[in-house]
């Protein structure tokens, strides 16, 4: 909700909240563009779509570049974020800035760098982190400087979706990574438990947040029913029963490939749908 809170400052803070988050996500993409480039990953036996430098449309040199200046726009847009939640907490300033300084690390070293973690099964953890727990309590904090472990519930939900987006990468890129010894966690566990795991992702999200909507009212079922603005975001859940039939006649690799758009704009969408429905309910 918004009570008590300056709907200019909060629309500010959204979209600058957006604004990092597109920034974050564009140095992950050079980052991983640079970093698999370097390391020979993107090879000819990758089945996904071709990155910058392994098409030679740019050379490992201009993509460092690139990835350093995104890097410090990026924390440019965090400090002039940070400064709009806070101005003068300099507790929270200090600790949003040192936060900010983390995410653009995570964002880099995830295949860049002789221990980048990407390569040794830990990416799943640092996405779900980062985009479930750090972005979604994170952004509440900003705005009401105040939590509670319900938060952690949609939080929760929207990590595993974006997670789920990173193993169907990973799935697909199943082969090539074990020749590159690039070791994902589908590497680790091996294709079978990889798509078990992957069930989970997609199916875990939904209950977490109801759970969540029915404990905006108490458990009052009658009342979180009659408010039918609460579930909004039910109507991005849909897609993922479309795309769970699909996963589950997967024979091939390249067949995941097909997958991530859909899943990466459905956890959009769940998420975008969630922030409208508490908008709504707190004005």
């Amino acid at each position: 909700g918004t009570k008590g809170f300056s709907l200019d400052l909060f629309c500010l803070i959204f979209i600058f909240c957006l604004l990092t988050t597109v920034l974050f996500q564009i140095l992950s993409n050079f980052a991983n563009d640079y970093g698999d480039g370097v390391k020979g990953t993107d090879n000819e036996q990758r089945i996904g779509p071709k990155r910058a430098i392994q098409q030679g449309v740019i050379t490992p040199n201009a993509m460092k570049v690139a990835m350093i200046i995104t890097a410090f726009l990026s924390l440019l847009i965090s400090i002039f974020l940070i400064y709009l939640a806070f101005k003068d907490q300099w507790e929270y300033l200090l600790f949003f800035f040192v936060l900010a300084l983390f995410c653009i690390v995570a964002a880099i070293t995830y295949t860049v760098g002789k221990r980048a973690y990407g390569y040794h099964g830990l990416g799943d953890l640092f996405v779900f982190l980062f985009f479930g727990w750090v972005s979604v309590i994170g952004s509440y904090f900003l705005v009401h400087k105040s939590l509670s472990w319900e938060l952690f519930l949609p939080a929760t939900a929207l990590g595993l979706l974006s997670t789920a987006v990173l193993n169907l990468n990973n799935l697909r890129d199943h082969n090539s990574d074990i020749q590159s010894d690039k070791n994902t966690l589908v590497v680790k566990l091996g294709l079978l438990k990889a798509r078990i795991y992957h069930l989970f992702l997609i199916v875990l999200p939904p209950f977490f947040l109801i759970i969540y909507t029915l404990s905006s009212f108490y458990f009052d079922f009658k009342i979180a029913f009659q408010n039918y603005i609460s579930w909004l975001f039910l109507l991005g859940v849909f897609p993922l029963f479309k795309h769970l039939k699909y996963f589950l006649g997967i024979t091939e690799l390249k067949q995941y490939d097909t997958q991530l758009k859909p899943v990466a704009l459905t956890t959009f969408l769940v998420g975008f749908l969630f922030a409208i429905s508490q908008f709504l309910l707190g004005i």
